[in-house]
């Protein structure tokens, strides 16, 4: 469904410090990275796309999060979901939701949410029942 997904960042290196440990800890590999420019990916596996990428706006005007707009990373397991929620909030996050489940999405919903530096809104989530 999506070729790719872009989240403006207004510090690169601090971004970059955030989201390399939360996507290292899902396990979601690097694709590149060019801090000239700045920009940075990681791909879905095993397929290359889509991918996700953060950088600096493409039009150079400063970064603005959006209200009502959230990326959502999926995880293997629910132990994957406390895992990156953890390395987040070591690493710069600001908490919009603790791991749990959240019923009102459907029965096995386990889902942690928080924002990155620049305010962007994420969520990692698990849609499996526990084993």
């Amino acid at each position: 469904m999506f070729s790719h997904i872009f989240v403006g960042v207004s510090d690169f290196q601090c971004a970059l410090a955030f989201y390399q440990p939360v996507l290292g800890a899902l396990g979601i590999e690097a694709r590149f990275l060019d801090a000239s420019r700045p920009w940075a990916g990681w791909q879905s596996q095993p397929d290359p796309r889509p991918l996700f990428l953060i950088g600096r706006p493409y039009d150079q005007q400063p970064h603005h999060p959006g209200n009502g707009q959230m990326v959502a990373f999926l995880a293997a397991d629910r132990a994957a979901v406390r895992d990156a929620y953890a390395v987040a909030m070591a690493n710069g996050g600001v908490s919009e939701g603790a791991p749990g489940l959240r019923p009102e999405y459907h029965e096995h919903y386990y889902g942690a949410y928080f924002r990155d530096p620049d305010g962007n809104k994420l969520c990692v989530a698990c849609h499996l029942a526990e084993s």
